[in-house]
């Protein structure tokens, strides 16, 4: 098992973006959780094999389709800006 997190910037706040989040992550059994920060962005924290890590950061530069993502930013350890499990 492996633990990865994310910052993600752009129009990802009112397009589903943590629901389109919690059902990619579901589908590539992975535990973790999505949280809308206050300055605009998304925060993701994501666990469990390192290949379905890597292809949920590929979809996190996407997004849902309302989205618009201008950056995906790994952070480190499980720095989170807020409480909201998404997935568990």
């Amino acid at each position: 098992m492996a633990t990865l997190g994310w910052r993600i910037s752009g129009r990802v706040q009112g397009v589903c973006f943590r629901a389109g989040t919690r059902e990619q992550a579901l589908r590539l059994g992975l535990v973790g959780r999505a949280v809308n920060c206050a300055d605009g962005t998304v925060e993701v924290h994501a666990e469990g094999e390192p290949a379905a890590l890597d292809a949920l950061e590929r979809w996190l530069w996407q997004g849902p389709p309302a989205a618009q993502v201008t950056a995906v930013e790994r952070l480190p350890g499980r720095a989170m800006c807020g409480p909201g499990f998404v997935t568990g």
